[in-house]
C-alpha cells in the first residue's frame, strides 16, 4: 500500500459537506418526531429523536475533525427538501434518502483519505457503517407500505 498526502482542503470541504448534513438531520429527525400520528407514534418518536440525537454527535464530531484540520466548521445546514407529508410512510421515505445521501458523503470522504490518513479512513468506514445500519432498519419499518 503507497501512502499519499492528505489533500487537506478537500478533506475539510467534504468534512464541512458532511456537518452540513448531519446538522440538517437534526432539524428534519426533529421535525418528524413531532409529526408523527397513529397508534406507532410512541417508538417511532423514539427512534427519530434518537436519529436527531445520533445526528447532533456525529455533527460534532466531525466539527471536531475540520478544526483538527485546522479548518473553520460551517455554520450553514444542507437544504431541507421535504415533500410536507407527514404520514409515516413519507417520512421513513424521505428518512431512508437522507441516509443514503449521508452514505454518499461518507464515502466521498473514504475516496478522498484512502492511504493518506488511517484515522480519517477508519472514521469514514465506521460512519459508513452505522448510516447503512440506519438504512436497513427504514428499509424493514418501510416493509409492510409495499
Amino acid at each position: 500500500m503507497q501512502l499519499r498526502e492528505l489533500d487537506v482542503p478537500k478533506t475539510t470541504a467534504i468534512l464541512n459537506a458532511i456537518l452540513e448534513h448531519e446538522l440538517a438531520g437534526v432539524v428534519r429527525y426533529t421535525h418528524y418526531a413531532l409529526m408523527v400520528t397513529g397508534p406507532g407514534r410512541i417508538p417511532l418518536v423514539a427512534f427519530l429523536k434518537a436519529q436527531a440525537q445520533e445526528s447532533l454527535l456525529h455533527a460534532q464530531q466531525v466539527g471536531e475533525l475540520v478544526t483538527g484540520l485546522e479548518g473553520n466548521p460551517s455554520m450553514r445546514i444542507a437544504p431541507l427538501e421535504a415533500s410536507n407529508q407527514h404520514s409515516t410512510q413519507v417520512l421513513l421515505r424521505e428518512s431512508f434518502e437522507h441516509e443514503l445521501e449521508a452514505v454518499r458523503h461518507y464515502k466521498a470522504l473514504l475516496e478522498t483519505v484512502e492511504n493518506a490518513s488511517i484515522y480519517l479512513e477508519e472514521f469514514a468506514r465506521t460512519m459508513i457503517g452505522a448510516e447503512e445500519r440506519h438504512q436497513l432498519e427504514l428499509k424493514k419499518m418501510l416493509r409492510d407500505y409495499g
